[in-house]
């Protein structure tokens, strides 16, 4: 990668990246407070807009020119910006909820055409949890077990493609399996499951693939610890998910078992 470019690029990454993520912040914040001037809504919870912080702070860290910088000598500190930008940042973000906070922001009618757009056949196709999961985990059997990794240390504008399919992948991923925001279509948790499983194994085989076939250029002693790096925190985040997807699935199946036993009638 020429030195000039890329330290030219790094740094538009690297200020662009803080521009947006002060931007995302303010406009949360402000359709927070302009939430609460309606009455009839319920008081948004702090803990989502400290969860819209945190993952915007872990993408912006992660896109930084210093950890850039560093990242492109060393796969360890690559593969720790592969979690927080990948996985850690989007779960925060979509913990978030922020297409709730803008339909509360929103008047009634823009509300409802913005819900309308949501329902676009395109919007469901990549959120479908198959679309996401081969968006996510193909995408990254793609960038690691093909030349792809090399080149992107090689061409500044790939790195840049590849870093952002890999946060998007990662948010679509995220939303595909757990409803924090509005779904126009809900696949049932049983089906997320199925897609999830499959998902999980296929990240954790990736990483086995890592350990025992370094991506060209990279050492084998940082290979192996960025692929166990990889292994262990992509579990952590993972566990996370499936902790959250379990617990709708038992408030959805808790719901109708309390309203199946209130329509079941008394014995005579």
């Amino acid at each position: 990668m020429h030195d000039g470019f890329s330290g030219i690029l790094n740094l538009t990454i690297g200020c662009g990246s803080l521009l947006l993520g002060v931007l995302s912040i303010i406009l949360y914040f402000t359709g927070v407070f302009r939430s609460r001037r309606k009455v009839r809504l319920r008081h948004w919870p702090t803990w989502r807009a400290f969860s819209w912080c945190a993952g915007t702070f872990l993408a912006v860290l992660t896109l930084s020119v210093p950890f850039m910088e560093a990242a492109h000598h060393d796969f360890r500190l690559h593969m720790a910006g592969h979690l927080l930008l990948g996985m850690a940042a989007p779960l925060l973000l979509a913990l978030g909820a922020p297409v709730t906070l803008l339909l509360r922001t929103l008047d009634t009618s823009r509300a409802r055409k913005a819900a309308g757009w949501l329902k676009k056949p395109i919007f469901s196709f990549y959120r479908h949890p198959v679309t996401a999961s081969v968006l996510n985990i193909g995408g990254l059997w793609v960038l690691y077990a093909t030349p792809l990794f090399h080149a992107m240390h090689s061409h500044p504008i790939v790195y840049l493609i590849v870093h952002a399919h890999v946060f998007l992948a990662g948010y679509l991923f995220t939303v595909s399996m757990i409803y924090i925001d509005p779904a126009p279509v809900r696949h049932s948790p049983l089906f997320r499951t199925a897609v999830f499983i499959p998902a999980l194994a296929a990240h954790g085989i990736l990483s086995k693939y890592i350990y025992a076939y370094p991506p060209v250029g990279v050492p084998a002693d940082q290979a192996r610890q960025g692929a166990m790096l990889m292994y262990y925190g992509g579990d952590l985040i993972d566990l996370v998910l499936i902790i959250l997807l379990f617990r709708s699935w038992y408030k959805q199946t808790g719901t109708r078992t309390k309203r199946f036993i209130e329509k079941k009638p008394a014995p005579s």
